[in-house]
């Protein structure tokens, strides 16, 4: 008897796995629209935040409401794109423990296709986050202090900075075994990271170890750089430390998401 060979198996260019990873990200962006509750987590927490620490703290930070409101914003834009930079892992994470992914590799697509369009898919939670965000900051009385060009691009670098962000929370989704303890891990991560900088005091009423801290926080430099961009001042220099601190992110945890991806899925 003869034994036939199996046919080789066929792989798929970068152009392909790009497509079907659009196709997937696509995926996601109508489970958003069919089911927009998702988006409380990223538009109602921050709306909280912005009340509670403007008319809770903004006097007795700043003076008045109406300063305070000026120097959060901004802040609080950078803590929301944090935060909805995790929903990427924990939204991994429970497609793999459901077996969705087993339902994805049985088709003819990349392996990479379902993160590609996860990751993709989570634009979309940026961009509303941020305009939810800016709307409401308006209705309270904040006002951009250089041009209205300035948002979309303070907008754009943002999204640029949760995309790098989201790796961390990749990789921690792919680690563990449930969607629960990515959102806890994720959380030890975020808390001291947003309220050790100068996202809701300036960084000088801190004391001296932690303003140390505070002044090399990615969170306090992309922060002062919305700042600049949006109420005015310096951008250059909080610009390029926080742009080192994205290259790094990318640096360190794309490859170990990706290496987590490819063991979860083996």
């Amino acid at each position: 008897m003869t034994t036939l060979a199996a046919p080789p198996a066929t792989r798929i260019g970068a152009a392909k796995a790009l497509r079907h990873g659009l196709t997937l990200a696509r995926r996601g962006v109508l489970k958003i629209a069919k089911n927009p509750e998702q988006l409380a987590d990223v538009t109602i927490m921050p709306i909280l935040f912005l009340v509670m620490f403007v008319y809770l703290f903004g006097g007795a930070i700043s003076g008045d409401t109406s300063s305070y409101l000026q120097l959060v914003v901004p802040g609080i834009m950078v803590m929301t794109t944090i935060q909805a930079s995790v929903t990427v892992g924990i939204a991994l994470n429970t497609d793999v423990s459901k077996g969705v992914f087993d339902r994805f590799r049985s088709l003819p697509i990349a392996r990479s296709a379902p993160l590609i369009g996860a990751v993709l898919a989570d634009l979309v939670r940026y961009l509303v986050c941020l305009v939810v965000l800016l709307v409401v900051a308006t209705i309270m009385g904040y006002r951009v202090g250089t041009s209205v060009a300035a948002i979309p691009v303070a907008m754009a670098l943002m999204m640029a900075f949760g995309l790098a962000f989201c790796w961390i929370a990749v990789w921690v989704g792919m680690l563990v075994p449930n969607p629960g303890t990515v959102q806890g891990l994720m959380a030890v991560l975020i808390i001291p990271v947003s309220f050790g900088s100068n996202i809701f005091v300036p960084s000088e009423t801190m004391p001296g170890w932690l303003q140390a801290w505070s002044d090399v926080n990615p969170v306090s430099l992309l922060a002062d750089t919305l700042r600049g961009l949006l109420n005015g001042g310096p951008v250059a220099g909080p610009l390029l430390g926080a742009l080192a601190w994205m290259a790094a992110i990318l640096a360190v945890f794309f490859p170990l998401a990706m290496r987590a991806y490819r063991k979860r899925l083996a």
